[in-house]
């Protein structure tokens, strides 16, 4: 008996008839092709600008939205920048206004200390450890911003003398500080008490008889010339 070998038969059975002349490529199946025609496809470059303009887009809007952002965080700065300087202009305007307050409400307790330094300095009665006392308490007022004012023969004015006598002088053309019967006393612009003051205006007659004897010499020089020339 001859033996077959195994999956001879078979390979010789998958062979598929070959003409004569041909090769084996032609042996080999080809796929279909395809009965639909594809369309012509885009440039390559059109679809490279068209993505680079939709980012480039994209990214414009993108920097609006910061610049926009920016712009409203800055006016945030500013303002709120704003608002702290008028705060401290503020506090700082109150810190003076109340140091100033204070130092006026103490020397104004102060002041009728000063009075009777005044008046004992007046009397000779400032000497010895008092006299000392009094001129240190006068320098630390001074220091304070205290200054006193009101001198005698200066004009009367209502907003910082307080007139508590009042008399009629020949020799005075205005109304007159004539004497000082209290100082007065203020810090910087700030009147803490007026001075008071007694003064002296001119006489009623005094200013029509000053105009009589301005007009007498004209009269005389008339009356020699005998009179106003006649046309």
């Amino acid at each position: 008996m001859t033996e077959e070998t195994p999956g001879l038969g078979d390979e010789n059975a998958e062979q598929p008839d070959v003409p004569s002349g041909a090769t084996a490529d032609d042996a080999e199946p080809k796929a279909p092709e395809s009965s639909l025609q594809e369309g012509p496809a885009a440039p390559a470059g059109d679809t490279s600008k068209a993505a680079a303009s939709a980012q480039d887009v994209a990214l414009t809007a993108q920097l609006d939205q910061v610049r926009t952002a920016l712009n409203e965080r800055t006016a945030d700065l500013q303002r709120l920048q704003a608002e702290y300087q008028n705060y401290r202009r503020r506090v700082e305007r109150d810190r003076v206004q109340v140091k100033e307050i204070a130092v006026a409400s103490l020397l104004t307790e102060l002041l009728p200390i000063l009075d009777d330094v005044g008046r004992a300095r007046e009397h000779g009665e400032l000497v010895g450890g008092f006299k000392s006392v009094a001129e240190s308490l006068e320098t630390v007022a001074a220091k304070l911003g205290l200054q006193q004012f009101g001198k005698e023969g200066e004009p009367f004015d209502p907003t910082v003398h307080e007139a508590l006598m009042h008399s009629y002088a020949p020799d005075v053309t205005e109304t007159t500080c004539v004497a000082i019967l209290q100082p007065g006393y203020k810090i910087g612009d700030r009147t803490i008490r007026p001075a008071r003051v007694a003064v002296a205006e001119p006489q009623p007659g005094a200013q029509a008889g000053t105009s009589d004897t301005a007009d007498a010499p004209e009269a005389d020089a008339e009356k020699e010339s005998g009179g106003p020339d006649e046309g």
